[in-house]
């Protein structure tokens, strides 16, 4: 099973921020939470806002779809390094009813663009230069960039990794989730 080989790449102990056992499984250092039962899951807010391109947008419309939320930036030497994994999940998941959407934050709108290019991003991101929509993550903030989240198919955060992630663990963690 894709989760217990997961979890063995992860030193887990408990998240002591209030959650049950069976509720949530964190890295040794916090970086790294999954949770395990679905009906343990926060629900994710519905976003809102516009792309880099300007155009608006509402996560409506992804009702039914595993999604994978980045925060980034294009200053952010991690994010900057883990994109081309990103893409690689992206692409390798695209088939599967899962969705990348970027967040991009506390950057100027031309240096995303052009980041984004240079790397010729398959999905949208959102602007969002005050952190407005990473407030609306209540239970399971993203605390730092960059930060991934898999939302499931019931918009319920499955995972948060708030750490530069590679393409071999995401593509796992997604399997997973989109298997539920």
């Amino acid at each position: 099973m894709r989760r217990r080989a997961l979890l063995g790449l992860i030193p887990v102990t408990l998240l002591a921020a209030g959650c049950s056992e069976s509720a949530a499984q964190a890295g040794d250092d916090g970086r790294i939470l999954l949770y395990n039962e679905p009906d343990d899951r926060p629900s994710a807010p519905e976003l809102s806002g516009e792309d880099l391109a300007g155009a608006a947008f509402d996560s409506a419309s992804l009702t039914g779809q595993v999604v994978v939320v980045n925060f980034w930036a294009s200053w952010c030497a991690p994010c900057r390094r883990e994109a081309p994994d990103l893409v690689a999940a992206a692409e390798q998941t695209a088939d599967d009813d899962v969705t990348f959407l970027g967040i991009n934050i506390r950057d100027d709108r031309d240096k995303a663009v052009a980041f984004e290019n240079s790397l010729s991003f398959p999905y949208l991101s959102l602007f969002d230069p005050s952190g407005r929509l990473a407030l609306q993550f209540n239970d399971v903030p993203p605390n730092t960039i960059p930060a991934t989240l898999i939302v499931d198919r019931r918009q319920r955060v499955a995972a948060v990794f708030r750490q530069e992630i590679t393409a071999d663990l995401l593509i796992d963690a997604i399997g997973d989730v989109a298997a539920e």
